[in-house]
């Protein structure tokens, strides 16, 4: 996978270069993303942009080369067809970057890649990635609760996912890409 993976009307997804490192790690920690995030060390990035098989970084730009979100997805390699969406995250938000972005992550697995399912985690209180999630055909599976510790406290996960049929099911209902 090279260059150019996914593009919308307004948004696209290319694979990260190692020029997109200082972006990735302005977002992952920044103070309204690093509440709702575990964050990686840029040697991570670094390894999964220049070595990675199973991973992928993807930064979400306008067509303009302008980045405006990142995407971590991992499980490439994965003999049940399984992609994790890490991490999701936008540096502009309330523009509806969110949603195009979904759209075009769903494309990509689904279409592009032949996943049978996709799935992400989300901290429990995070509401407004949690409506984008839903509200995006991502069906909540369950609750892992008290699994990560932030600042001390323990906190839930929510577990949502899509399978294929589902991703095909609303692309007849053209709401997919």
């Amino acid at each position: 996978m090279k260059g150019i993976l996914a593009e919308g009307p307004r948004l696209r997804l290319r694979r990260a270069e190692e020029s997109d490192l200082p972006y990735i790690m302005k977002l992952e920690f920044a103070p309204d993303n690093l509440k709702f995030i575990v964050p990686f060390e840029e040697a991570f990035h670094h390894k999964i942009i220049t070595e990675g098989k199973a991973s992928l970084d993807i930064i979400v730009e306008r067509p303009d080369g302008t980045p405006v979100g990142y995407i971590l997805m991992n499980g490439l390699l994965t003999e049940a067809k399984e992609a994790e969406w890490t991490h999701f995250i936008m540096g502009e938000k309330g523009k509806g970057y969110g949603h195009e972005a979904m759209k075009l992550i769903k494309a990509l697995t689904f279409r592009e890649l032949g996943f049978h399912r996709a799935w992400l985690d989300c901290k429990d209180y995070n509401a407004r990635a949690l409506h984008l999630y839903q509200s995006e055909g991502m069906v909540r599976e369950g609750l892992i609760r008290d699994t990560i510790i932030t600042n001390g406290k323990y906190e839930n996960l929510v577990i949502l996912g899509m399978l294929e049929r589902e991703y095909e099911a609303r692309r007849q209902q053209y709401l997919e890409y």
